[in-house]
Order: structure tokens, then sequence, then C-alpha cells
């Protein structure tokens, strides 16, 4: 199996509802029949001790109230669904999909249910699974605060805000590693290629969501040739598009465009996983949402800048450069992939938000607040863009404020947006 099928299978029992509920329902069987190996090995105090028609009934009532249980937590599921790409953004259903908490209700409900159903059978007009109704009450207390806490979380994770903060959290844990990269593959220079002895294309639609870029460095070192990646992860390619440009000197593997292929993963839609503007995307569209005319809510939008500015703050700190090239051990290119720089990072950011929110003055003020803080805590070679978008935010603060009597308002900077306390 292929490093990419290996991903997208990792992923798919990530994002799966259906993978650990299953699970739950065999394994809630496999232990009611252990419970019946205990009562007959054991003997059970009294007070542990059912009639068989008590027992027939809790038992009874167990799997009919976890039914419904399970049904109402789809449902809230469901309109969870409804809401993120109604109201905040369609690419947070990646994040949802993940969450453990509802994967773990889901999955001892189910167990706790099917663990009930099996110790039906085992009631009779004289005996009673003792061990297994006790049991059973036990697991039916775990799944009811399990439900609560994904209930909380859930009411709690309604909220916008919500949305642009868990991903902001996903996007810090995520600059480690986009900091990690960077320093590892040093900015690409030119680079004097041979003729391409391969190009491998690709074999089907889709974004890419994952490289292994290990794997590609160790199959460029073993065939002593270099890798152009045609392609960053997060886009979208056609069946068809190159994909990776071989330059070697000796004759290449028959199967060189399949394993190539093997190590860039594509999906349907982009993940999180190596693609940190991913998450910068969710956020920026919780803010532009906010401030478009439907749901004209502002004040969501500065909450939304809040979460970006910590993202940004923790990015700047590193030297972005864009392309990158990852050399050998004797220094000699092996691997050279499209990468993002500051820049890219910085637009995608605040550009959309600074379009949208051209004529509200707490946007405005929140955004000055966010640059001018950028500029004076990114490293030295981030410094230019910063203050390219500060130009850009000044020339957008004329146009729409130019001939107001809030032009001054408007040239402030504010990190509440407005109302905040004077510096």
């Amino acid at each position: 199996m292929s490093w990419a099928a290996r991903f997208r299978a990792r992923q798919y029992v990530r994002e799966s509802l259906w993978i650990c509920p299953l699970a739950g329902l065999i394994i809630g069987g496999f232990l009611a029949l252990l419970t019946r190996q205990a009562d007959t090995s054991w003997t059970v105090p009294a007070g542990w001790r059912y009639a068989p028609s008590t027992a027939s009934t809790v038992l009874t009532a167990i799997v009919g109230a976890l039914v419904g249980l399970i049904g109402f937590v789809v449902t809230v599921t469901v309109l969870a669904i409804q809401m993120a790409t109604g109201t905040f953004s369609a690419r947070y259903m990646r994040i949802w999909y993940r969450d453990g908490l509802l994967q773990a209700t889901l999955t001892v409900l189910v167990g706790t249910a099917s663990f009930a159903f099996t110790l039906l059978r085992q009631v009779t007009s004289t005996t009673a699974p003792n061990i297994g109704v006790t049991c059973a009450g036990a697991l039916v207390a775990a799944g009811l605060i399990l439900f609560l806490l994904f209930f909380s979380r859930f009411v709690h994770r309604l909220r916008p805000v919500a949305v642009s903060g868990l991903a902001g959290d996903i996007g810090v844990r995520m600059i480690r590693t986009v900091i990690q990269v960077a320093q590892t593959g040093r900015a690409a220079t030119e680079i004097t290629a041979g003729q391409p002895a391969l190009t491998v294309l690709s074999a089907g639609d889709g974004a890419i969501q994952a490289v292994s870029f290990r794997g590609l460095g160790r199959w460029a070192c073993k065939n002593q040739s270099l890798l152009i990646l045609q392609a960053a992860v997060g886009d979208f390619v056609t069946t068809g598009q190159p994909l990776v440009t071989v330059t070697a000197d000796r004759k290449l593997p028959a199967n060189a465009s399949r394993r190539l292929r093997g190590m860039i993963a594509l999906g349907v839609e982009r993940t999180a996983e190596q693609d940190l503007a991913f998450t910068i995307r969710i956020m920026v569209d919780v803010a532009i949402k906010a401030l478009s005319a439907a749901i004209n809510d502002p004040t969501t939008a500065i909450q939304s800048i809040d979460h970006l500015a910590k993202v940004l703050r923790r990015l700047g700190s590193a030297s972005l450069r864009g392309r990158l090239e990852f050399r050998d051990q004797q220094g000699t290119p092996r691997v050279v992939v499209p990468g993002r720089s500051w820049t890219d990072y910085l637009s995608l950011a605040v550009t959309e938000i600074r379009e949208f929110g051209a004529t509200d003055i707490q946007v405005l003020r929140r955004l000055k607040a966010l640059l001018e803080d950028l500029r004076g805590t990114v490293h030295t070679d981030n410094k230019p863009a910063v203050e390219d978008e500060l130009a850009r935010l000044a020339g957008t603060v004329e146009a729409a404020f130019g001939n107001s009597v809030d032009h001054d308002r408007a040239q402030q900077r504010d990190l509440q947006g407005i109302g905040g306390p004077r510096e």
C-alpha cells in the first residue's frame, strides 16, 4: 500500500461516524458474553441479585432509551452541519467530523445498547445476568455523562467565535511543523537542471492533501535525481496535470511514476494536516460571512481577527520565503517544493476582511492594530509585507472615509475595533 493510500485510510477512519460505533456494537455484545461467564464463576452479593422479571424490564428500558438517545445525538449532529454550512464555514465540517467526543459518545451509547440487548437473551424464567445488569447500569451512567459533555460542547460551538478559536488552536499547533519545514528546506536558489527525464502526471482529480516529503527525498537520493513538485499542498489538480518533474542522468525505475504518485495524497477537499492556509481560510470565512449584508455582524469579524492575530504573530517569527529546496548530506538539491511565503499567509488573512469590511470602522481599526503589532514583532524579512498591507489599509480608509466626519476615527487603531481604551 502506498503512502498516499495509507494517508487517505487514516483520514477516512478519523472522519468516519460509523467505524467507532460499529466497534462499540461488536465489543458490547462480546462483553455481554463475558459477563455471562462471570455470573457462572462468581457468587455475587445479595445486593447485586435481580429477579428475572426485574432484569428483563431494566434491560428492555435501557435498550429503548438508548435507541432514542442515539437518534437525538444524530439529530444534533445534523443540526451542527446545517449551522456550519449556513453560518460559519463549510470547511469547518472537516473539524466537526473528527471530534473525538462525538465519536466516543456514539460508541458508548451503541455499545451499551448492544450490551443490554445481548443480556436480554440470557434472562430465563429462573435466572438473570446479575453482573451484566449492574454493568449495564454503569455503562448507561457513563453514556449519559458523555452525552452531557457532548451537548455542552455542541452548544458552545454554535458560536462563530468558537469556530474561529478552534481553527486558530489547530493553526497554532501546525505552525511548529511549518517553521520546521522552512528551517529544514532552505529558500530555493536558481538550480541548473538538465532535461527532464520524467514528468509524473496526476492519475485523478482532487486537492493535494499531503505530501511525503521524506519519502520523496529518499527516492531522489536513491535514484540520484532531482524532483520538482509542480503543485503545492492545497492546490487542486486534474487528471493529466503535471505533479512532479524528475531530472536525472541515469535510467529511472519502470515504476517511478507509480511510486512518486503514491507519495502525493489527493482528496475531495483540503485538509489541515499540512495546510496551515486551510485553517486560516476557515477563520477568514467566518469573518467575511459575518460582514455580509445578510448577517451584518462586524463584532464577530473582530473576534475572528483576534484569533487570526495569535496565528500570524507566531507564524511571523520565522522567515518564510516561499519555494523551498531540500538537499542531501552532500548538499545536492534533491526535492524542490512550492511553499507559501509570509506575504502569502498575510494577504490570505487580511485582504478579504479588509475588502468586505471597507466601510466598517471597527474592522479597519482592528486591522490596523493587528498590522502595527505585527510590524513590531515579526522577523525582519517579513516586515516589508506588513508595511505593504498597512499602506493598502490606509488607501482603503481614504477611499471609504476620505470625506467622512469619522475619517480621523477610521485612521486610529483599536484592539477591540471600537470602544477600547485609548493607548
